[in-house]
């Protein structure tokens, strides 16, 4: 039996869609077929995922010619190659502009998922079924979606948002616990930029979190996505404040990038991006040192790296920065704090303080 928990919109007026969150969704016909619109679905997943709820999803699918393609699992895989190989079963199948296609699986399946959605016949219809904390909490939601390219991730992608997310906290069960503290990366993140508040919640309840407390991970899942849906509805296109949520990834994205994608999780790259992006914040007089420490002792309870790899030079740092998307007219821009709870996005930092900051890692 399923059993809705509570219901979020992302408003964005013709484009609007909901966010269900609550416990058994991926088997409820009713709910899953409430955003199906014809008889062709494809769903994507991958080789772990698979094994564990494709069979729960079919069957609420019966009745429909619902198809399967499972990719590899994996930050590497996310490439333009493994992509064709949604098309290749959406044509063999002769699928057509009516069909939809359903992400099952993390941020990687839902990014490649609404990438080919956004592309297939100059797009098609998507739901987004989330199985780890990192996608249902951030990238499952607001429509970013995209694959890597050797030289810099997600460079390649589209703003597609989804007909609807479906949020089954059950899958975070049979979720590995790097997986799941490479989730609280997120979660950690929203209540850092965006409220005070809900970061002290997470400092009292981060073990819950941890020991998959389902009352503790539904008001987490709840809390960080109605931030996001809320920066998502003031700034679909990134144009302004939604480069706020950004918090820690272009610090994080440089060490995916240059240590190879997969090597550190997304999630523990950006918590170690949101250290050095709170002791930047310090260095440059904006934060003070007691709430550096609390960002940083929370990102270490949630199981996450605080530091980032010492493979990494000083100048390696700066070099993957440059190839970032929020670089604008040749000039890096990041996302700092002036307090927990009050991020800006700004380009007003001095090459002193970004070079103190890289240093300070390597001393």
């Amino acid at each position: 039996m399923s059993e809705l928990l509570s219901t979020l919109q992302v408003d964005l007026g013709e484009r609007s869609y909901p966010i269900h969150i609550g416990q058994g969704l991926i088997a409820d016909r009713e709910l899953l077929r409430r955003y199906i619109q014809s008889r062709q679905v494809l769903v994507v997943s991958n080789e772990t995922v698979a094994p564990l709820y494709m069979k729960q999803l079919m069957d609420a699918l019966s009745g429909l010619q619902a198809e399967q393609v499972i990719l590899p699992d994996g930050e590497k895989y996310k490439n333009l190659d493994i992509l064709n190989r949604i098309f290749d079963r959406l044509l063999n199948k002769r699928f057509d502009r009516g069909c939809t296609l359903i992400a099952l699986g993390g941020g990687v399946i839902g990014d490649m998922t609404g990438f080919a959605a956004a592309c297939y016949q100059r797009g098609v219809d998507f739901i987004q079924v989330p199985t780890t904390l990192l996608s249902q909490v951030d990238s499952s939601v607001g429509g970013k979606t995209g694959v890597n390219h050797p030289l810099g991730k997600n460079m390649i992608g589209a703003f597609y948002q989804p007909n609807a997310v479906l949020i089954d906290i059950d899958t975070l069960n049979t979720l590995p616990a790097r997986e799941l503290s490479a989730g609280l990366a997120e979660v950690i993140k929203h209540g850092t930029i965006a409220d005070a508040e809900y970061f002290s919640w997470l400092e009292g309840h981060i073990q819950a979190l941890r020991d998959l407390d389902a009352k503790a991970l539904a008001h987490a899942i709840e809390g960080s996505c109605a931030i996001k849906s809320a920066v998502v509805s003031a700034d679909e296109k990134e144009a302004g404040q939604r480069a706020l949520l950004n918090f820690g990834h272009t610090f994080g994205h440089a060490i995916e990038t240059g240590m190879g994608y997969g090597v550190w999780l997304h999630g523990e790259a950006v918590g170690a991006g949101m250290c050095m992006a709170a002791r930047m914040s310090r260095i440059m007089g904006w934060l003070g040192a007691e709430e550096e420490a609390r960002i940083v002792m929370l990102v270490r309870a949630a199981g996450l790296p605080v530091s980032p790899p010492s493979e990494l030079s000083p100048a390696r740092f700066r070099e993957l920065m440059a190839v970032d998307k929020k670089v604008m007219a040749g000039q890096l821009r990041l996302i700092l704090l002036k307090a927990i709870g009050n991020a800006l996005i700004t380009n007003e930092f001095t090459p002193e303080a970004l070079e103190q900051t890289l240093s300070s890692y390597t001393s």
